[in-house]
């Protein structure tokens, strides 16, 4: 009997405590349960938040002023920002887009970042504005043979950048001298004019030269040359345009001078006659 009766309080304490877990989880059930028995209603989901910006390249005279436009699909844009080394001007904006405007640009290539937040959300897009101005002319001088040397002289007209143009003589289709202008940094339209001398030979009589101009933008190449020119023994540089026509003046006096005597000679045996 002793031992029956702690038996007895086991089974019945497990008992309690198994009805007690089965409530407990009936009503953490019935809790979980939406009222009205319908099913649980599926979450929202929203469109994702994209930024765009128009145009992403453009290519532009050295100078020029242009207008980015940065728009997204949000509703309502909290902020805007644009990261550039251009010079800033007007801005416009609208409900989910601002349009920038870029003053004077002279700078070749330019990457330019525009932010827009949207529900504590940041997001950006990049464009890219290149300007640049190919040669205007290339215009070689005729070549002048002084003693034994050729000089050559090459104008380049109204270019940009000039950091990026290359300058190279060709004689007869080989070139002769090539010129890089990267130390030249300036952000203004440029002129430039190259010089060189180089031997004369024997066998330079009517060879064809040209200049040549390349802006390497890269991978971008403008390519503008010159009108060839026609090395001679005799082209003429200012000390033998002097002496040449010193020459001519003696030759003249002294043909004249022959015919005056002649003639007077003429009449004289005419007279005689």
């Amino acid at each position: 009997m002793g031992f029956l009766l702690p038996l007895s309080l086991l089974v019945l304490l497990a008992a309690t405590y198994t009805e007690g877990g089965s409530a407990r989880r009936h009503r953490a059930a019935r809790a979980q349960r939406p009222r009205g028995g319908s099913s649980p209603a599926p979450s929202e989901t929203t469109a994702p938040f994209w930024v765009s910006i128009s145009p992403k390249l453009m290519t532009v005279a050295p100078g020029s002023s242009v207008w980015l436009n940065c728009s997204s699909n949000c509703p309502l844009l909290e902020s805007s920002i644009l990261h550039t080394g251009l010079r800033p001007g007007q801005t416009l904006r609208g409900p989910n887009w601002v349009s920038f405007q870029l003053l004077d640009v002279k700078t070749w290539s330019s990457d330019v970042h525009c932010f827009l937040t949207c529900a504590g959300v940041t997001r950006g897009a990049m464009a890219r504005i290149n300007a640049y101005k190919g040669p205007q002319s290339v215009i070689l001088e005729p070549p002048i043979l002084e003693g034994r040397q050729h000089t050559l002289r090459c104008h380049v007209t109204h270019v940009f950048p000039v950091g990026f143009l290359v300058v190279t003589l060709r004689r007869g289709g080989r070139v002769i001298y090539s010129e890089s202008l990267e130390r030249f940094t300036g952000l203004d339209l440029a002129n430039v004019t190259l010089t060189y001398a180089f031997p004369a030979r024997p066998n330079d009589l009517g060879q064809l030269v040209t200049c040549h101009a390349h802006l390497n933008l890269d991978g971008l190449v403008v390519h503008s040359s010159s009108a060839p020119m026609a090395l001679s023994f005799f082209t003429w540089n200012t000390t033998s345009k002097a002496l040449a026509s010193a020459s001519i003046a003696a030759l003249v006096g002294i043909l004249l001078a022959v015919g005056a005597a002649c003639l007077r000679k003429y009449l004289l045996m005419q007279s005689r006659a």
